[in-house]
């Protein structure tokens, strides 16, 4: 077993998650947090309640722990398939950024577009949102996503089957080539084996 003060993580981090009583990492967040935090490129692949969010969300707190959020131009992008599931995201990032100046924003069907503008006014550190909400702000004029640094598609074997490949590809087409990008997928195999591996996506 792998414990978490052995991947890397800053010590604020560490506080963060062991605030949440944990303190061994699970084989895909041992595999994929040490990748992650070299700014490399990750598929992750592994079952439902394997710790996947926190196997992404750790590491980009880290490297987003130094710079500052600028109006309207994110630096980090998490894409999820429902709102639920970006729901999930947002609430882990709320627990593990604690003792770092990082903001976040929520961006999701159901919610008005002016409190969601409010934030991205503000300017937000972290933005997580569903493909139709963001690009909708978009086309609004109230988002650039130029300042992308890191992009993670969350479930991404989810997004593919509801039909959001058109804007997955229009969602890359707006940030920059030069990101890090993490995918992660739900893995379907009765007994999986976690994996992390370096891709050049």
């Amino acid at each position: 077993m792998t414990e978490f003060s052995e991947l890397g993580l800053s010590a604020a981090t560490l506080n963060a998650v062991a605030e949440t009583g944990y303190t061994t990492a699970t084989p895909i967040q041992a595999e994929a947090i040490p990748v992650a935090l070299q700014g490399l490129d990750v598929l992750g692949i592994a079952q439902t309640g394997t710790g996947k969010t926190a196997a992404f969300t750790l590491p980009m707190i880290d490297r987003l722990a130094a710079g500052r959020s600028k109006a309207r131009m994110p630096r980090a992008l998490v894409i999820a398939p429902t709102r639920e599931l970006a729901d999930q995201v947002a609430a882990s990032f709320e627990k593990y950024a604690k003792g770092q100046k990082l903001s976040w924003a929520l961006l999701i069907g159901g919610v008005s577009f002016s409190d969601q503008e409010q934030k991205l006014d503000r300017g937000v550190d972290v933005l997580i949102a569903t493909p139709g909400r963001l690009l909708d702000h978009f086309e609004r004029g109230k988002l650039l996503m130029t300042g992308v640094q890191i992009m993670v598609v969350d479930e991404a074997d989810r997004m593919l089957d509801m039909g959001f490949i058109p804007d997955l590809e229009r969602i890359f087409k707006l940030t920059p080539a030069k990101k890090q990008t993490l995918f992660w997928s739900v893995s379907r195999r009765p007994t999986p084996k976690p994996s992390a591996r370096r891709c050049a996506c």
